[in-house]
């Protein structure tokens, strides 16, 4: 379990009774934003103070990893933000009875706040381009019980619950959905070009053909019979343009696990073959899924189309912070 902070002056009333935090990927000029990297590393079961109007007004469960997902609708005022793509997290959020104001008490909290990172000014005044930022446990337990009967109940009581994921990636399969109207819609493509792309968004059909003449096993695991495999897409089908989701570099024959963690944005692989791991990955499972450390090393290397593909995956699906690792220890 993580403690986060996250600043919602703007996002209260649409994020906490909605169930959901989301961010942008990137600030508007395209740079990175330390406070929008953190979502890829929030996961299910960490704690999220809100802070609101001077105050910490609600305290949230994760209820999931981090997904890509386009602006939500009522950010705005007319229209989907199709085009506007970030990171969301479903978050079950309890509004507190008693909202504290952490200026009240920056004598106790003052020396646990981070160097760099933190969500608080050592006035109490809050950091106005903050986010989300992740708290050490020693300053989340402190807030827990400075906050009281209440948050130690929100706190505790995930602990006793049956954890799981029951509410699906909803902003996704909406998105993925007006993609599919989109080429269905298409006037310029023919029929068997519209059948084709449809087919590729789950693996199949031309595409798989495709990724198959170029990859002949699983990289991770090196099973090889076809019908153990999914052709699974390194720049995601919703990402992609039509080109990029017939093209056979745009792909990779996994076995269903390998393509559920790389899908999820817990697998990537560097250029040279080194598989990456996600900070965020249950390597338990994984262990428990036959992916052992020697195969988790080097798959080999990658052709030059496969590397354009993969630097999109590596950049935007998988879940890791791309940020100087200064930040405070998680138990101090």
């Amino acid at each position: 379990m993580r403690y986060w902070w996250v600043n919602q002056n703007q996002t209260y009333k649409h994020e906490v009774p909605g169930g959901y935090l989301w961010s942008p990927k990137t600030k508007a000029n395209g740079a990175r934003n330390p406070f929008y990297e953190f979502m890829r590393e929030v996961s299910p079961g960490d704690v999220i103070f809100s802070f609101c109007d001077t105050v910490i007004k609600a305290i949230g469960i994760a209820q999931s990893h981090a997904y890509e997902a386009p602006k939500p609708l009522e950010f705005g005022a007319v229209g989907a933000y199709w085009d506007l793509v970030g990171w969301r997290v479903e978050v079950r959020f309890s509004e507190l009875h008693g909202p504290i104001k952490p200026a009240e008490h920056m004598d106790l909290l003052r020396p646990y706040l981070a160097p760099k990172y933190a969500p608080l000014r050592a006035n109490g005044h809050g950091q106005q381009s903050t986010y989300l930022t992740e708290l050490s446990v020693s300053l989340g337990s402190l807030l827990v019980d400075l906050i009281g009967t209440q948050g130690r109940a929100i706190v505790q009581n995930w602990r006793v619950e049956e954890f799981s994921l029951t509410t699906p990636n909803l902003g996704q399969l909406v998105w993925e959905e007006h993609q599919l109207t989109l080429v269905r819609s298409n006037e310029l493509l023919r029929e068997t070009e519209k059948q084709a792309i449809v087919l590729a968004r789950r693996g199949q059909g031309l595409f798989r053909q495709r990724v198959a003449s170029v990859e002949r096993a699983c990289r991770v695991t090196r099973v090889s019979q076809p019908e153990y495999l999914r052709a699974s897409h390194s720049k995601p089908w919703r990402d992609s343009n039509n080109e990029e989701r017939l093209d056979g570099e745009n792909g990779l024959l996994l076995t269903p696990d390998v393509d559920s963690l790389f899908d999820r944005g817990f697998l990537s692989f560097e250029d040279n073959g080194d598989v990456l791991v996600s900070p965020v990955a249950n390597r338990p499972a994984m262990a428990k899924m036959g992916l052992s450390a020697d195969l988790l090393s080097n798959v080999g290397a990658f052709s030059e189309g496969q590397k354009k593909f993969l630097q999109f995956h590596r950049e935007k699906i998988f879940l890791e912070a791309k940020v100087a690792k200064s930040r405070a220890s998680r138990t101090g």
